[in-house]
C-alpha cells in the first residue's frame, strides 16, 4: 500500500520489463543472524514497508512462541536518520511500522522518539529486561541500503538457531494482518513507550563506571575533533564527553547533522580511511585539535587519528587501537582492584581475525583471554555467558574499528569508546606522551603484533565460491596449499568445513558455518592469515598478522615480511586478475 513503491511496480509491469521485476521479486531478502541489510525500494528482494511488516510479523510471531511473558515485558526498537525518497522509505517509517505490528498483538513497544546509537538498543533491552530489541539501520554501508538488526532478551545479537526460527517464522506471516499498514494507531496506544529521556539519563550514567581521571578531564588543554560523518553520533558524543567532565570536541560543522545522502563522502564509512577524514583533518587543522575521532552513521564503530610531530596524520588501524583500548581498560583495572586474587575472573575477548595482541597481554599479566567467531554477535553472547559465572568481561574489540569498553551494552559502542579514548588520551597528555608512543610501549612490553588487512570486490557468487573450492582442492582432491609463493604453510583451519590441521582429532574448536567462507593459513614465519567473505557486503576480506616476542625491536624488517606474505597471498591465492577482482581503491 506504499504508493511510491506500487508505482515503480506498475511501471516495470506496463514496460513488460521482466528482468527488472526478476530482481526485486526473485528472491526474498535473506534473514540472517545480522537480521536484514539490503538496498530500499520495491519488491521482496529489497528494504520497504511490505518487507519491514513481513519480518516483523514473523519476528512477533516467533518470540510469542519463546516467551510466554512478552505482552507483559515487551521489545524495544530503535532507527536511524536514513531515508529514500524514491521508495518512500526511511529508518524512522519502518520502525513505527515494526512497532504496530507488535501493539496489534498487545505486546508492549518501547519506541525511541528520535534517532538513537545502535548501542542505546542492546543497552535498553538489558536495562529494562526486555525480551528483544530491534534497530532499524544499515551502519555505514552506502546510502541506498537499510537494515533492520535484531538482539536478544540477554542484550546480545541473536545467533543460531535464532536466525533460522525467524527466518521460518517470516515465510508463514506474509500476509499482512489487518490494521497492518496504518502506523497513526500506535501513537493513542497505551501499550506505546518512549525510553529516549531515561536512556540518555541512564546510558551516560552507567559509562561513567569507566571514568578514572576526572581531575584530569578537567583540566586537559588536549583538543578533539569529532564527525559522526552525516549520521547520528553528534549528539551523544556531547554529552559522553560532559558525562566525563572534558570539554567539548569540536564538531565538523558539514558532517555533524544528519543526512540520509552522505554528501561530503563517497562511503560513509570511517574504516576507508583518510578520504572520510578530510573535513576532520582540515578542522583540526584550523583549531589546533591534535586528536580526531570518527564514527560512523549508526555510531556504533570509532576511528581514530592523531598529528604526529612531523605534521602527519596517523589513522589508527582497529587493531593498533584495540591494543590502546585493551592496554588502557586493564591498567585502570588494576590500579582500582589492589586484590591480586581478583584477576582470575578477568576476561578479554576479541574476534579471530582481529589482532592477538590481547592474549599477549593477559598472558604476561594473568588475565584470561578468549577469541571468538567474527563478529560482535559472538563476542556479545560469550562476554553474557562469562558473566552470569560471575565474571568480568573488561573489554572486546574486533579490527573492523568495534570496541566493547563497557559492560552496559553487550555489543560494539563507539560513543562509549570516543570518551574513553579521550581520556586516556589527556592521561597519556600529563605524561608527556602520545597515543603513537604509547602504541609502541605496549609493543615493546608485550611484543610487535603488526597486521594488514584489505579486501577484494566481487559481485559474482560462483567466482567466490570457486575460489575457495581451489584452496580446498589445491594440488589434487581435498589437499590444501602446502606454501604460498616462499611462504611454507604450517597449519590450516577452515571453518566452512570444520576442518584444523593443528587439533588432534582435525575438528576446529570454534563453531563452523557451511553458509559462509572462511580459512585461515598458519605460516612457518610465525604469520597468520585468514581469508572470508562478508556477510553484509559483495566482499572477499583477508586478514595477516605478524607477532614478535618482547624485545624484538626491528619493527621495519617485520613489516617487510609481512608485506610480502600479503603480496603472494594476493597473487598466489586471491588470483584477482583470473578471477577479475576488484582491488580496494584508497
Amino acid at each position: 500500500q506504499n504508493p511510491k513503491t506500487y508505482a515503480i511496480v506498475k511501471q516495470l509491469l506496463e514496460e513488460g520489463n521482466a528482468g527488472e521485476l526478476q530482481k526485486y521479486f526473485g528472491s526474498r531478502m535473506e534473514f540472517g543472524t545480522a537480521g536484514l541489510r539490503a538496498a530500499m525500494g520495491a519488491g521482496i528482494s529489497h528494504m520497504n514497508d511490505l518487507t519491514i511488516i513481513q519480518t516483523t510479523q514473523g519476528f512477533c510471531r516467533y518470540l510469542e512462541k519463546n516467551f510466554g511473558d512478552l505482552k507483559k515485558r515487551g521489545v524495544v526498537i530503535g532507527f536511524d536518520a536514513r531515508a529514500h525518497l524514491s521508495s518512500g522509505g526511511s529508518s524512522k517509517r519502518f520502525a513505527r511500522l515494526a512497532a504496530n505490528t507488535f501493539i496489534s498483538q498487545g505486546v508492549p513497544v518501547y519506541l525511541f522518539s528520535d534517532i538513537i546509537p545502535t548501542p542505546f538498543v542492546p543497552y535498553t533491552v538489558t536495562h529494562l529486561k526486555l525480551c528483544a530489541g530491534i534497530m532499524v539501520t544499515a551502519s555505514h554501508n552506502p546510502k541506498q541500503d537499510n537494515g533492520y538488526k535484531v538482539y536478544w532478551e540477554n542484550g546480545a545479537q541473536i545467533i543460531s538457531p535464532h536466525d533460522k526460527g525467524i527466518s521460518q517464522a517470516i515465510e508463514e506471516n506474509q500476509e499482512p494482518w489487518p490494521q497492518a499498514w496504518d502506523d497513526r494507531v500506535i501513537d493513542s496506544s497505551l501499550l506505546l513507550h518512549d525510553p529516549y529521556a531515561m536512556v540518555n539519563k541512564e546510558y551516560f550514567k552507567d559509562i561513567q563506571k569507566q571514568c578514572f581521571y576526572r581531575n584530569i578531564n578537567k583540566e586537559t588543554n588536549l583538543k578533539f575533533v569529532h564527525t559522526s560523518v552525516h549520521g547520528v553520533g553528534h549528539k551523544f558524543v556531547q554529552l559522553a564527553f560532559k558525562a566525563f567532565d572534558l570539554s567539548p570536541p569540536f564538531a565538523v560543522p558539514e558532517q555533524k547533522d544528519p543526512d540520509p545522502d552522505f554528501p561530503t563522502v563517497k562511503y560513509p564509512n570511517p574504516e576507508e580511511g583518510k578520504g572520510v577524514l578530510t573535513l576532520s583533518f582540515a578542522l583540526a587543522e584550523k583549531d589546533g585539535a591534535r586528536i580526531i575521532l570518527a564514527n560512523d552513521p549508526d555510531a556504533d564503530r570509532l576511528a581514530v587519528a592523531e598529528k604526529q610531530e612531523s605534521g602527519e596524520w596517523k589513522v589508527f588501524s582497529g587493531n593498533e587501537l584495540g591494543a590502546l583500548l585493551g592496554w588502557w581498560i586493564f591498567t585502570c583495572w588494576k590500579n582500582n582492584n589492589r586484590d591480586t586474587r581478583a584477576i582470575k575472573d578477568i576476561y578479554m575477548l576479541s574476534s579471530t581475525v582481529s589482532s592477538k595482541i590481547l592474549r599477549a597481554i593477559a598472558l604476561k599479566e594473568g588475565f584470561h583471554f578468549e577469541e571468538t567467531l567474527t563478529g560482535f554477535k559472538w563476542m556479545g553472547n560469550r562476554a553474557k555467558q562469562l558473566m552470569d559465572q560471575g565474571k568480568a568481561v573488561l573489554f572486546a574489540f574486533e579490527e573492523a574499528i568495534g570496541y566493547m569498553c563497557c559492560p552496559a551494552v553487550l555489543d560494539k559502542d563507539g560513543v562509549s569508546a570516543a570518551v574513553i579514548t579521550a581520556e586516556m588520551a589527556s592521561f597519556l597528555a600529563t605524561r608527556n606522551l602520545s597515543l603513537s608512543q604509547q602504541l609502541k610501549a605496549v609493543y615493546d612490553e608485550y611484543g610487535f603484533h603488526i597486521t594488514k588487512a584489505s579486501y577484494f570486490i566481487c559481485h559474482d557468487p560462483k567466482v567466490i565460491q570457486q575460489l575457495f573450492d581451489n584452496l580446498r582442492n589445491f594440488d589434487g582432491k581435498n589437499t590444501y596449499p602446502k606454501s604460498c609463493g616462499r611462504f611454507k604453510v604450517s597449519g590450516i583451519r577452515d571453518l566452512t568445513t570444520g576442518y584444523d590441521s593443528s587439533q588432534p582429532d582435525q575438528k576446529a574448536i570454534l563453531p563452523t558455518s557451511k553458509s559462509s567462507q572462511m580459512i585461515t593459513f598458519t605460516f612457518a614465519n610465525g604469520g597468520v592469515a585468514t581469508m572470508r567473505t562478508s556477510g553484509t557486503e559483495p566482499k572477499i576480506k583477508y586478514y595477516s598478522e605478524l607477532c614478535a616476542p618482547p624485545g624484538n625491536s626491528d619493527v621495519e624488517q617485520l613489516k617487510k615480511e609481512l608485506d610480502e606474505l600479503v603480496n603472494a597471498l594476493e597473487k598466489h591465492f586471491f588470483q584477482p586478475e583470473k578471477n577479475k577482482l576488484q582491488r580496494k581503491t584508497e
